[in-house]
């Protein structure tokens, strides 16, 4: 793991994914201060991660050599002009919010433009993420190499146009929480049917996968995919959650769009 300290403004769930998935891979960095304005939040951090320093003052954290900016899109603006001046001139600063493009950082950030971005995937935690990332020309080959020997213990992390990232967003980054709950609702069933609940796991885990990797990897259309199994209990309801899928996102993805 690299061995330059690393800055969190924002002590909340993205942070606790970056260390879970650090700590998980066995690849935490030597020197982590995480800054927040919540006690609660920084006591719960120390408590599950004693070597992390925790602080209230943002500036602290800001000063680190590599900086992740995990703020909510709206408490990023305040972040980064408070920030600002407490950035080393050779930092790097990882954004992991969409709707702020990288010149609207700099902006906010009195010009600093030594910035990438990323939004990051909640599966990251057991090193099973797909975090996108996004460089400024600022960044040379070796600060490129820094930011991504950060997210490799995470996961994937793919370089992809600044352009996409927000719809990254709604699809990797948001997306479990629209499979999540029917995951656990089958697996409670499968449990209430008479499976172990190491059975069920095993069953969800191998389903899930091969499901998706069936639609993406089989050669057959989405129909004939559709098509293998001729019993589909709930396809009545198909028309109703595609209308959620078909209308929300699109709207919820040009609300995040800069």
């Amino acid at each position: 793991m690299n061995t330059r300290s690393i800055g969190f403004i924002g002590g909340g769930r993205i942070a606790r994914i970056f260390l879970s998935g650090w700590t998980h891979a066995q690849k935490l960095p030597a020197r982590i201060v995480v800054a927040d304005p919540s006690a609660e939040a920084l006591a719960k951090l120390k408590e599950q991660y004693p070597a992390v320093e925790t602080t209230s003052d943002l500036a602290a954290a800001a000063a680190q050599d590599v900086v992740f900016l995990a703020t909510h899109p709206p408490a990023l603006a305040e972040a980064a002009g408070r920030a600002a001046a407490a950035l080393k001139p050779r930092a790097i600063l990882v954004s992991l919010a969409p709707k702020f493009p990288m010149a609207k950082l700099s902006e906010l950030l009195g010009g600093f433009a030594r910035i990438a971005r990323s939004n990051p995937n909640a599966p990251s935690i057991i090193g099973a993420g797909m975090n996108p990332l996004v460089f400024s020309a600022a960044l040379d080959a070796a600060d490129r190499e820094t930011v991504r020997a950060l997210f490799a213990p995470l996961g994937e992390s793919p370089e992809v146009a600044e352009a996409k990232i927000e719809a990254y967003a709604v699809f990797t980054a948001m997306g479990p929480t629209y499979l999540w709950f029917q995951m656990q609702a089958l697996r409670e069933l499968a449990v209430s049917f008479g499976l172990t609940d190491a059975e069920a796991d095993a069953g969800l885990k191998r389903m899930v996968c091969g499901a998706s990797r069936t639609l993406v990897d089989s050669g057959l259309t989405p129909a004939e995919v559709m098509d293998l199994v001729p019993v589909k209990p709930l396809g009545e309801m198909e028309p109703q959650v595609l209308e959620f899928y078909r209308t929300r996102l699109p709207a919820l993805f040009q609300k995040i769009k800069p």
